[in-house]
């Protein structure tokens, strides 16, 4: 795949994911699970920006200029750190609503899918372009790390995690 095969294709995964975070915030009606789909939904918002603008700057000028990319999902590890410091925080979950497992199983699926072809990209893109979506990698398998920690609260086998207590982060 070249490069701007990888953009094009990069983009349309993470519009299919931003579509499901925006249908799922429309229909959850927790309020920290809103506030979990609103984050993630912008979070896919921005990734769709930010892969434009490189994309038409690479087409003008040959040359892949990225700004570092920000995320407001920790790392795998921090989240890791963040389920055993929660259990004080513990909201009870297992009422939840059918409708919010299979929305967080059908992002699950989307997020896994899109860090496969990132992982993809970096296995086989030239160096410049390893680099460029390594980031992405990292971001998206911390997208996967929380959907499924959402997943397992709302299953009542784990915490429900509250978005709007992480910061951005870069790394």
């Amino acid at each position: 795949m070249n490069l701007e095969e990888a953009f094009k294709t990069a983009l349309e995964f993470e519009t299919k994911v931003h579509a499901i975070y925006q249908e799922a915030r429309q229909k959850v009606e927790d309020p920290a699970g809103q506030r979990v789909f609103d984050v993630l939904a912008g979070e896919e918002q921005q990734h769709i920006e930010y892969l434009n603008r490189c994309l038409e700057s690479w087409l003008k000028t040959g040359n892949l200029q990225a700004d570092r990319l920000l995320t407001a999902i920790p790392d795998r590890t921090r989240i890791r750190q963040g389920v055993l410091g929660l259990k004080t925080k513990v909201k009870d979950r297992r009422d939840a609503r059918p409708i919010e497992i299979t929305l967080l199983e059908r992002a699950l699926q989307a997020e896994l899918a899109t860090s496969a072809f990132y992982k993809r990209l970096v296995a086989e893109l030239d160096p410049q372009g390893q680099q460029f979506f390594a980031r992405f990698l990292e971001i998206e398998e911390g997208h996967v790390a929380i959907v499924q920690a959402e997943l397992d609260a709302v299953s009542g086998l784990g915490y429900w995690f509250d978005v709007a207590e992480w910061q951005f982060t870069d790394g």
